[in-house]
């Protein structure tokens, strides 16, 4: 498993500087997305092609300092796309949204002040739509070069979504995956405390508020991660340079 060792703070002023010249997808996996990526070929691909992936989960940073004596910094993507908005980006920066609704998208705006905010509602499901996709893609191809793409489509749609952005190579700027970030910034969902979060258990948090839907994640499926940890060896990318350095 190979990932970039930044915190929030080390990664926000990578993004900040990376610009408009160039496109990269930024991947941030959490419990669920390692144990995807040890049971599918094809999400690995998408890791392999990704051009930042930063650990997403104060559990796992735990986990692997207790099992392999690794220290295992965290970026949340939750946590980096409003330090984004709410730190980096300027009014007039063009920004580009895929997912959630156009009420959140508008109360994102006013949020944080954006007037240059273009926000696209892909039906549910478009991923396999080739149709719905191609519109999707020429959406934001439309849009470059841009600051900021913000993929809100879970995963791993937005992880196909951005690579296939990739792989068209007409779109400029950086291109997160974000999963629920902007529920969260809109309240839409409600985040654990910050105390539960540090403690790395906002998962229990998530399963209380949504048992139906997430029961099977967090208490079947996710104790895996303690057996696949035993085979998984970590390597750390090496830090971005920026091109002004």
């Amino acid at each position: 498993m190979r990932l970039h060792n930044y915190d929030l703070t080390g990664f926000a002023d990578v993004a900040a500087e990376f610009g408009s010249d160039d496109y990269a997808y930024v991947v941030t996996p959490n419990v669920d997305h390692l144990i995807r990526y040890c049971d599918d070929e094809s999400f690995r691909a998408l890791y392999a092609e990704a051009g930042f992936i930063l650990n997403d989960s104060r559990l796992l940073s735990r986990v692997v300092s207790v099992a392999k004596g690794i220290k295992l910094r965290v970026c949340t993507g939750s946590d980096l796309t409003e330090r984004l908005l709410s730190q980096v980006v300027k009014a007039d920066d063009r920004l580009v949204l895929v997912g959630t609704t156009s009420a959140q998208a508008e109360h994102l705006s006013h949020r944080f002040g954006l007037s240059s905010l273009k926000h696209f509602q892909p039906p549910m499901g478009f991923i396999d739509d080739p149709e719905a996709v191609e519109a999707c893609l020429r959406f934001v191809e439309a849009q470059s070069p841009f600051r900021f793409c913000f993929l809100a489509l879970g995963c791993p749609q937005q992880e196909v979504f951005a690579h296939k952005l990739r792989e068209r190579g007409i779109a400029r700027g950086l291109t997160l995956c974000i999963g629920a970030s902007i529920d969260y910034l809109t309240n839409v969902e409600k985040r654990a405390p910050h105390w539960l979060q540090m403690m790395g258990m906002e998962w229990s948090f998530r399963l209380i508020q949504n048992p139906r839907r997430l029961a099977k994640r967090y208490l079947i499926r996710g104790p895996r991660i303690f057996l696949l940890l035993r085979s998984i060896k970590f390597e750390f990318l090496k830090p971005w340079i920026s091109r002004l350095h």
